[in-house]
């Protein structure tokens, strides 16, 4: 949809699935498009390919399919923690010059799966030029908490893919 497309019937220019898989980062409440998941996995065995961004933790054999994997703490900044029981890999699925790729990002915990009207999602607030929110789709208010809706496609990107 362009910028211009103002038609009563236009779709909203943030439109959103409203199923979202909710998982915790740092102690913060995320959210990515249902649609775009795959599975969701507890922590298994990651081999490290050397010379690597530090956010890229390697590759796991999933039923015999090399899928990289990404800590999103690490993507995102965030201070590196020690993995434990509650760690997860989700296995999304995204858009790349490749076609549709998969790859398995590592978050503190899922959480649940939330579903979310129209009106409880906000667009993202402008942070300044500094702090990079192109990530984010928009946020949601859920039993007192935000939850920050994140655009898979832009979290994770084709350069993520060349090592």
């Amino acid at each position: 949809m362009s910028a211009q497309d103002t038609s009563p019937n236009a779709a909203p220019a943030a439109e959103l699935d409203d199923k979202f898989l909710q998982f915790e980062l740092d102690g913060e409440f995320y959210g990515i498009e249902i649609s775009k998941v795959r599975e969701i996995n507890g922590l298994m065995e990651i081999t490290a390919v050397p010379q690597t961004p530090v956010f890229m933790k390697g590759l796991i054999n999933l039923r015999g399919k090399v899928v990289p994997v990404v800590d999103l703490r690490l993507k995102f900044g965030l201070a590196e923690s020690a993995y434990d029981k509650r760690t997860s890999i989700i296995v999304i699925e995204f858009k790349s010059i490749h076609g549709l790729v998969q790859m398995g990002i590592i978050v503190d915990t899922v959480s649940e799966v939330i579903t979310l009207g129209e009106r409880q999602i906000e667009a993202a607030p402008n942070f300044g030029a500094r702090f990079k929110s192109e990530y984010i789709k928009g946020v949601a208010k859920i039993r007192n908490r935000v939850v920050i809706i994140l655009d898979i496609n832009l979290v994770l990107t084709d350069e993520d893919l060349t090592f």
